[in-house]
């Protein structure tokens, strides 16, 4: 069983870690903790562990948990009152910092400090007052000793063990000074007097609470930043959705969607679920999830996604995916399951937490020790000892890799780049080979006619070819059909239509019988096949299929067509060499095909008629031979192969065995986004290599330093409030380098191209695709009449412009797409007037 949990009180990388050691002693299957996300994923036999006992073992050492309701307000409204809670700390805490630290330091620059707390009869007073403004600092930042002082306890130490020791060693050195001053005031010892009133340490401990508080506000507001993008994700889905019930119309929530309900959705709504729309047509926005630029068309028996925007008209569309089946859900559960797993790099960071704070700890006890015994002066040992425990508190070490996971998989999905978990995320850019299936991934999986040859007037041959050709359903059929259509051919009556298996097909034109098909079935049929013979030959070396057309005695004609490449693969190609990736392509089809596609595209290999079974051999033979592959594919025979390989690319137009089996999902279809994928993936890690040399670096340099080690040669020592200060910057440092992940921007010219040109291409489709008619319309009589009419049409889903004819009582109407003539009837009849028909132009 896997469950999700909530999990407050982590500020570090030791934090992180010691939850995750407290939770596996319960002997679970598997867990990971996120410190970003502050959540935990666990895998357990229930029947052996329940929720509690896990909720327990991570309360039992200091923190909290609960578990996580993702379609519940209350985790976010926590958040909020945590946020708040930090804001009111931090403004309580410098309230009363600023008077404490214009006693402590005023006399130092020179400020005028009131004259009770001047000289040696000021002395206890000065000491006693910083006392006393200290104490509410101390109390308001509480939870950092209820916490560290806990962990201590249970024998799991974390970064607020470090802050509740370094502060409450300040603090009980302060009240040791007063208590000293007082006994040397009374006894005139004024020189110990004078000594401890100038070693006072309650400005360090407010300050230390205070700057540390500070640092959390700001990493707490990066984290915020860092998980915006899978916050927009889920705000994209509407909450409510409009259905048809028993011919009536009503808004209900979108969780209480069944499959098989009827939604209406109007301009400017978003979809609420997957579905198939069966009544109605418009433009609909899908940028936000397939990152496709251009509004798409969609009429009736088309397929609508969640969280996409209808741009125009209003359309009906039976349910298909529900709740956590539909794809913004999907894409939400990927995107949360990739932060709540850990990269390979994140086990460096893990390995040396586990054992730094105790470490930590160890390293200020001797530094007290040390320099008590050398300088005699226990004073200094102390200042020392506080700032090795302030500076060593490792959150950066802790956020290093989490954030800049978190940072890059909402980008990507916003960039339609799906990363399944953290480690495809680092492991993608370290493969070395990209095995490429060619149908659907590399082609556009349908064949188009590529070349026409004939004795015949061309347009002749075509209403023969297509008027066969339109009765059957062969992949080859379709293909001479759209081409046909593409000419505007007209079609002729066919009498006798007949297919034969595994030849062609024939039918019967003016008395006259033609064929279509294979060189077999103009073989069996007596038929020459003549000069065609060797323009075949050639278009079968270009890995073209063709289909030869005979009226009965000769051929009339031949006709090539071929899966031809995406464009975008081409320049993915291209990119992808350039890169230096070695690329091989998997493919069913026969040598001579495969060759042809593989010189056109310059790809290094292939592999031909590859059976399922094979494609996964491909995959172990290259990976004994020491490489590092990448599969990409989509359909059902390329699921072993993606399984098998070092990482597994799906394209999402794939079928859903084959994405179940992958590492990765790209989700527009386009080879394209492999490159970014790839190119986000070596920025991820470059970010992370840097958090985490900045976070060694950083307790590195600076321990040293703070335990005295230049103090004997150069006389440098760190103040502990100094140490707090660069302690909270350094993982704000992190916090900020990661986040410059979301300013990565998918550069190849197709995607920059469409963005910058996005509304002049979204009108050139419109105005391509605009078809006209005239609607004729009885009761027209004035101006008036027009402006009704004409409002009344285009209301209408796909009608773009009316322009009304009052004369012949018509409207002439563009539009695209599939128009539903009853509503165009309704809408007329509704407006007052009487339909009398359409004409087509």
């Amino acid at each position: 069983m896997k469950k999700r949990f909530d999990v407050s009180g982590m500020t570090c990388a030791a934090c992180q870690a010691n939850v995750q050691k407290a939770v596996e002693k319960l002997g679970v299957d598997s867990v990971n903790v996120n410190l970003i996300s502050e959540s935990m994923t666990v895998n357990y036999d229930p029947s052996k562990i329940n929720k509690e006992d896990i909720i327990k073992a991570v309360v039992d050492i200091g923190y909290g948990a609960r578990p996580k309701n993702d379609t519940n307000s209350e985790n976010t409204s926590l958040k909020e009152v945590e946020e708040m809670s930090t804001i009111n700390r931090l403004k309580i805490s410098f309230a009363f910092l600023m008077p404490l630290m214009y006693i402590s330091m005023g006399e130092m620059i020179n400020l005028p400090i009131p004259g009770i707390f001047k000289g040696l009869t000021g002395a206890v007073n000065y000491a006693f007052v910083q006392f006393l403004l200290a104490i509410p600092v101390i109390f308001i930042n509480r939870k950092f000793f209820i916490s560290g002082f806990k962990g201590l306890i249970k024998k799991a130490p974390n970064m607020d063990t470090l802050v509740a020791l370094g502060s409450s060693a300040a603090c009980i050195f302060g009240i040791f000074a007063i208590m000293r001053m007082s006994y040397a005031q009374a006894t005139s010892d004024f020189d110990t007097l004078m000594h401890y009133r100038h070693n006072i340490y309650f400005e360090s401990s407010a300050t230390i609470l205070t700057l540390i508080t500070l640092g959390k506000y700001f990493e707490a507001r990066s984290k915020g930043e860092t998980k915006s993008s899978l916050k927009n994700l889920m705000e994209l889905a509407p909450k409510r959705a409009n259905i048809i019930k028993d011919g009536v119309e009503k808004s209900v929530d979108v969780s209480d969607l069944v499959k098989g309900d009827i939604v209406l959705v109007r301009p400017g709504e978003a979809i609420p679920v997957d579905g198939i729309i069966i009544e109605g047509s418009s433009l609909v926005d899908q940028s936000a999830i397939t990152g496709e630029s251009i509004a798409v068309n969609k009429g009736i028996g088309d397929e609508v996604i969640s969280a996409s925007i209808n741009k125009q008209g209003s359309f009906k569309f039976k349910a298909s995916r529900v709740g956590e089946d539909t794809t913004i859900s999907q894409i939400i559960s990927l995107v949360n399951d990739a932060n709540e797993t850990k990269a390979p790099i994140a086990r460096i960071a893990d390995k040396v937490a586990a054992i730094f704070v105790p470490l930590v700890i160890v390293i200020a006890i001797a530094t007290f020790v040390i320099w008590t015994l050398a300088s005699k002066n226990i004073e200094f040992a102390l200042n020392l000892m506080i700032a090795v425990l302030v500076i060593s508190c490792p959150c950066a070490l802790g956020l290093a890799t989490p954030m800049a996971i978190m940072v890059a998989t909402g980008k990507a999905a916003q960039l339609g780049l799906l990363f399944k978990n953290a480690e495809s995320l680092e492991n993608l850019h370290k493969t070395n080979t990209i095995l490429l299936d060619k149908t659907g991934t590399i082609t556009e999986g349908k064949p188009v006619v590529t070349d026409v040859a004939t004795d015949l007037d061309e347009k002749d041959f075509l209403e023969v070819a297509y008027s066969i050709e339109i009765n059957s359903e062969h992949p080859l059929s379709s293909a001479i059909v759209a081409y046909a259509k593409e000419k505007s051919v007209r079609q002729q009556e066919v009498n006798n239509f007949k297919a034969i298996s595994g030849l062609g097909i024939s039918g019967q034109i003016s008395d006259r019988t033609y064929l279509a098909g294979n060189e077999r079935l103009m073989t069996e049929n007596n038929i020459s096949l003549g000069k065609y013979e060797k323009l075949a030959l050639r278009y079968s070396e270009e890995g073209k299929t063709s289909m030869y057309f005979s009226d009965g005695e000769k051929i009339i004609g031949l006709m090539a067509a071929q899966d031809i490449p995406k464009e975008s693969s081409r320049k993915a190609i291209r990119e992808l060499k350039n890169l230096g990736y070695e690329l091989i392509m998997l493919t069913g089809d026969n040598e001579r095909t495969a060759e042809a596609i593989r010189k056109d595209l310059a790809i290094d290999k292939k592999f031909a008629q590859v059976l399922p079974q094979d494609k996964d051999k491909v995959v172990r033979k290259l990976q004994k031979e020491g490489k590092k592959v990448t599969m990409v594919g989509d359909g059902i025979n390329d699921a072993p192969a993606l399984a098998r390989a070092d990482i597994g690319v799906a394209i999402a137009s794939g079928t859903d065995i084959a994405i179940d089996s992958c590492d990765v999902v790209l989700i527009k279809n386009s080879l394209l986004d492999l490159v970014e994928s790839i190119k986000l993936s070596q920025m991820t890690i470059k970010i992370i290599k840097e958090n985490l040399f900045w976070a060694f670096f950083y307790n590195i340099i600076l321990i040293p330093i703070a335990a005295g080690l230049l103090y004997p040669f150069i006389g440098l020592t760190l103040n502990p409030m100094f140490a707090a200060l660069a302690m909270s910057m350094s993982s704000v440092f992190v916090c900020l380098n990661s986040l410059r992940l979301r300013s990565f921007k998918a550069n190849n010219k197709e995607e920059k191209n469409n963005n910058e040109e996005k509304e002049v291409n979204e009108k050139e489709i419109k105005m391509s695709e605009l078809n006209k008619m005239i609607v004729k319309v009885d009761g027209m009589m004035c101006e008036n009449c027009a402006k009704h009419v004409s409002k009344a049409l285009i209301s209408l889903a796909g009608i773009e412009n009316v322009d009304i004819d009052l004369a012949n009582k018509e409207a002439l109407v563009d539009y695209f797409g599939s128009i539903n003539e009853k509503e165009i009837s309704d809408a007329i009849n509704e407006a007052g007037y009487e339909y009398k028909g359409i004409e087509y132009k």
